[in-house]
């Protein structure tokens, strides 16, 4: 419903892979359920110019910094909770948390579960 640059980030941010304004839902909603059913992004050209006037001008979504969430997830995680595990002692769904694992770990360039404790460890996330 809203483009606003600044509700785009926050989506963005909190895991979001796609995005479909109220007013192109009759034209893309098939699509956009079809693409993001194969694990792809999907934005409508409204939303993409939006977000890419926003990076032109503003830079990227991030500077590594995690989100609240992302930081509680990754500590569950850093202390040897499964996701399963982490879902249910932050009272969220399973997906949610696989979605704020994986943005953790986009953001800070981990590729296993080894750099996201080394991550959590060098920033006092968990203690030894």
């Amino acid at each position: 419903m809203h483009e606003s640059e600044p509700l785009l980030r926050e989506l963005l941010e909190a895991g979001a892979r796609g995005y479909l304004l109220k007013s192109d839902a009759r034209k893309f909603l098939i699509a956009a359920v079809e693409t993001l059913a194969q694990h792809k992004p999907f934005f409508t050209g409204c939303v993409s110019e939006t977000l890419l006037n926003a990076y032109l001008t503003k830079g990227p979504l991030a500077d590594g910094a995690l989100t609240t969430r992302e930081r509680s997830v990754v500590q569950l995680i850093a202390e040897g909770h499964s996701n399963k595990e982490a879902a249910q002692i932050l009272s969220l769904n399973l997906k949610t948390v696989e979605s704020h694992r994986a943005s953790a770990m986009r953001k800070i360039n981990a590729h296993s579960t080894a750099t996201l404790v080394r991550y959590a460890i060098r920033n006092k996330l968990v203690e030894l």
